[in-house]
């Protein structure tokens, strides 16, 4: 096991947060401009067209991107035989998608949109299929700019589509479509990526190939019922508009899937390539890791919580300004979410990939029943929250529980509690504006930093330990 594993992880996750949340940032400051030009029903047609293509993503390339990043990881797999298998599994996907694309016509929210919602889809699956190869082979820093240059691509053709042509729905979900294809093109052409193609791969890849990606593709249909459903649900049970208002209020909540997933794409790769040293000393470093990964999450959700309504009116239109109330429970859901993927890391160490899939399924079917139960009661869009939060705060304990049989890392359980109940007491006492909330924000996240300082302390203390002892090599 390599020595200098903390610093590795930290500067790939510098490398990646570089490539990545800056721009991200940027994309998360066009809400005011998006809302805007787009409606609540406009916003809500094209979210709910984004949405749809990102649960067909995974049927279309059966689950085969998952597949590529783990396998072209193992040193001695034969990485021509993996990226052709992942190439010629989205390639048959998409010419059956084109063969299935009548039955999209069966619902008429997509009417005049399916075209939209088949290059979006296929775009995302060949920009994905070579950037997760890239990223696998350890070129972070190639992973990070094609990052930037693609959400830059999608701003600069929002301004355009919507601004200048004035093409609504249509304009705002092609800017990434042409940003992804672009992106795609980039890598494969800066890459030679046409070299790891072979017309004769090597067969015995193909099968463990599909074992593990196979039940990915359930699993990511899973995991998207339980983030994505209730957008649905509203939209059906109550309007297009009120759907649109809730959707703008995942975008604050988002900067804590952004903070996540730049950390878990660092994390993964520092998982799984030291998985094959000391099994005690791999245990170590995922209760580091771990310890201060749910700290910072914790604190962030808090910050979230706290600004939520200064900032919801800052970045939206009028019109929006109701989606405020929304966003601390999806706050608290965001930092679950992020805690179950953490866990599940476990699965993609150990191949375990069955295991996401009973996970995920367990928190959509909780999902769907209280979003059937809740979203017609009085709780109203509320409870589309409560949903979400509930189902992936049960996904977490689950995962948090089942991988320990796996990897014997500490959870430090008391501290989760405890951050738990300090978190959703600031998201009660905002969603009720409580007399003080101020007040009562600002100790909850004293406390919340005073309780997980020694993490902070003890993950920095590694870093610094570990950059040390490099140097003086």
């Amino acid at each position: 096991m390599s020595k200098n594993k903390y610093t590795t992880l930290l500067s790939n996750t510098l490398l990646i947060s570089m490539g990545t949340f800056g721009s991200k940032l940027l994309v998360f400051l066009m809400v005011r401009f998006y809302t805007g030009y787009l409606t609540p029903s406009d916003y809500s047609t094209a979210d709910l067209i984004t949405q749809t293509a990102n649960l067909l993503f995974p049927i279309i390339s059966l689950g085969i991107t998952e597949g590529v990043f783990r396998f072209a990881m193992d040193k001695s797999s034969n990485r021509k035989s993996v990226f052709t298998f992942g190439f010629l599994s989205i390639t048959v996907g998409a010419v059956l998608f084109f063969a299935l694309t009548p039955i999209l016509k069966l619902f008429e929210d997509f009417t005049g949109f399916i075209w939209l919602i088949v290059v979006y889809t296929l775009a995302a699956c060949y920009h994905a299929l070579c950037s997760q190869y890239i990223r696998a082979i350890g070129k972070t820093a190639l992973f990070a700019i094609q990052g930037i240059i693609n959400t830059m691509l999608v701003i600069v053709l929002n301004i355009l589509f919507l601004a200048v042509f004035d093409i609504g729905v249509t304009g705002y979900v092609l800017s990434v479509v042409v940003a992804d294809t672009l992106c795609a093109l980039f890598l494969f052409v800066k890459e030679k990526l046409w070299r790891m193609l072979t017309i004769k791969p090597d067969k015995s890849v193909l099968l463990p190939m599909l074992k593990y990606s196979i039940p990915l593709i359930p699993t990511t249909v899973f995991w998207w019922i339980t983030s994505v459903s209730d957008r649905y649900m509203v939209n059906e049970m109550i309007s297009s508009s009120a759907n649109g208002i809730y959707t703008v209020s995942y975008k604050l909540p988002t900067l804590l899937t952004l903070v996540s997933s730049i950390f878990m794409q660092a994390w993964q790769f520092s998982a799984v390539t030291e998985d094959n040293g000391n099994k005690e000393e791999h245990s170590l470093f995922y209760s580091k890791v771990w310890s201060s990964f749910q700290a910072v999450m914790f604190l962030a959700g808090a910050a979230v919580i706290a600004f939520a309504k200064p900032v919801i009116r800052l970045l939206t239109a009028e019109d929006y300004y109701s989606a405020w109330i929304y966003v601390p429970l999806l706050a608290v859901s965001m930092v679950y979410t992020a805690f179950a993927s953490f866990t599940g890391t476990v699965y993609v160490v150990t191949k375990k990939s069955v295991n996401s899939f009973v996970t995920a399924f367990l928190g959509a079917a909780i999902n769907i029943v209280l979003n059937f139960l809740l979203i017609p009661s009085a709780l109203g869009v509320q409870g589309a929250a409560i949903a979400t939060v509930s189902s992936y705060f049960i996904v977490f304990i689950i995962r948090a529980l089942n991988s320990q049989k796996y990897i014997k890392y500490k959870l430090y359980g008391w501290h989760i509690a405890l951050n738990t109940i300090i978190i959703f007491t600031q998201a009660t006492v905002m969603i009720l504006e409580i007399k003080y909330w101020i007040l009562i924000q600002t100790v909850c996240i004293i406390m919340l930093l005073a309780f997980n300082l020694n993490f902070f302390i003890g993950f920095a203390e590694k870093i610094f330990s570990s950059f040390f002892r490099r140097n003086k090599r």
